[in-house]
């Protein structure tokens, strides 16, 4: 069985109140920017240090619960890999010169390269060498988790340059029993009732893909905590892709029928609009919360289901079949930048880490208010002006729309159709919908349907 540690809840309550007086006067897109320069430098992969040292610096800003699963452990169809530690990392000239170095850039080692250290000739070398001839100056990412194998990746101009001759080459790394390491923040809800975000947190020096998401997610985790109690249970995962996801499922497949709703986030800090990528099963309230809240942005997207990309090829497998879809701005695999150097801060925008931050509270925020009612007097428009209702609304500079959200609200309240329903049908908007109906809760004419 795994093991799992329980950061201290009450150190966190008193880190957030420092953060807070931090916050004041910082843009949030800013600070979730400066978050994620902190987080840049460190070597991440599917295990090891770099992970938890991750983690670790997530669990200074909300409390996280951290489950070490040993190496070697089923989970599904797979078991647990070794855990890998990387340490140092070069290919030195007959001078000595490193002319590729691992402590300039991380992406520089193939993750998951085992051990080496030997002389060879250029020629013998070049088959481990990994470069991108249609991005001479960038530095490609490259993994080989599954294979007894190394390598090293480097700008192509770079690998052009090197002459004929003897290298040594130093993978100065182990790979042995260990664990994988994954983490968990749980705001508890007045229901059992789970929304799932997950985040992945594999990837070494690549800002966008995906410490973009880890920034959103643990602010967002932040927020939650600080506010009122949600109707649901939020569960925010911090997991490596692929391997971290199966091994979640393996772990509480007895109780992942709990998730009504969910979304894995990725790419969140580029400047292109949101792509959405629908869960497996259409007609989920996942897909309709979230078309609601991006459908104003120009050039938006929702994309279908498909297996393949992020973990929701995990979480939305039929054996889970889960209502799960993935919330990005520019997708998998699609802008240039992708699994290079390029992708690092400076391609990162904070307007755009705050507008996937914002976005993604309106959805929750639809999940949480989303209510069927009872229109208690159903039979016939009942008298708004007498019951003051015109009043309540007549000071707002959209009494027209609002006015228009009380009769379709009090039209479709009969147990069958949700606010989420009204809106879709009625094109007014969520927050229209609902405040109307709480207005028409409030004098007497609506009632939450059992």
């Amino acid at each position: 069985m795994g093991r799992k540690i329980c950061c201290s809840i009450a150190r966190s309550k008193g880190l957030r109140v420092v953060m807070m007086a931090e916050r004041t006067d910082t843009p949030v897109g800013e600070l979730l920017h400066s978050q994620l320069v902190r987080l840049y430098p460190i070597c991440r992969s599917i295990t090891g240090p770099g992970v938890r040292e991750t983690i670790s610096l997530i669990g200074e800003h909300i409390p996280l619960s951290v489950t070490e699963v040993p190496s070697g452990e089923p989970v599904l169809d797979w078991h647990v890999p070794k855990e890998w530690t990387i340490r140092d990392a070069w290919v030195a000239d007959a001078s000595g010169n490193r002319v590729i170095d691992f402590q300039k850039h991380n992406l520089h080692i193939v993750s998951y390269s085992r051990p080496v250290h030997t002389r060879m000739s250029l020629s013998e070398l070049k088959p481990h060498l990994h470069s991108d001839p249609s991005n001479p100056e960038w530095i490609p990412y490259r993994t080989g988790y599954y294979a007894d194998n190394w390598g090293f990746c480097l700008p192509h101009r770079d690998l052009e340059a090197m002459q004929e001759g003897e290298y040594e080459v130093v993978v100065d790394a182990t790979l042995e029993d260990g664990s994988l390491t994954y983490a968990e923040c749980i705001i508890p809800g007045q229901t059992t009732d789970e929304i799932l975000l997950s985040a992945h947190i594999c990837h070494p020096s690549l800002a966008n893909d995906n410490l973009s998401s880890i920034v959103v997610a643990t602010e967002l985790a932040r927020r939650l905590l600080e506010g009122p109690q949600p109707q649901h249970t939020i569960r925010v995962l911090f997991i490596p892709a692929t391997i971290g996801s199966i091994t979640w499922l393996a772990r509480n497949t007895a109780t992942v029928d709990r998730v009504k709703h969910g979304l894995v986030l990725a790419n969140l800090g580029d400047p292109g609009a949101i792509h959405y990528k629908k869960s497996r099963r259409d007609d989920t309230e996942i897909n309709r919360a979230v078309r609601l809240v991006i459908q104003d942005q120009p050039d938006h997207k929702m994309l279908e289901f498909e297996p393949y990309g992020y973990d929701e090829r995990q979480f939305c497998s039929p054996g889970f079949d889960m209502p799960m879809g993935c919330f990005s701005r520019t997708p998998y695999a699609s802008f240039q930048e992708y699994h290079t150097s390029a992708d690092n801060p400076e391609f990162v925008r904070p307007e755009a880490l705050e507008d996937s931050l914002t976005r993604l509270e309106k959805v929750i925020d639809i999940l949480e208010r989303d209510k069927k009612f009872m229109n208690l007097n159903p039979k016939g428009e009942p008298m708004l002006g007498r019951r003051g209702l015109y009043d309540a609304i007549g000071g707002r500079s959209d009494s027209k729309e609002q006015q228009m959200a009380l009769l379709w609200v009090l039209n479709y309240s009969d147990g069958d159709h949700s606010l989420l329903d009204i809106a879709e049908r009625s094109q007014l908007g969520f927050d229209r919908v609902a405040d109307a109906a709480e207005i028409l809760r409030q004098h007497g004419l609506l009632v939450v349907a059992s």
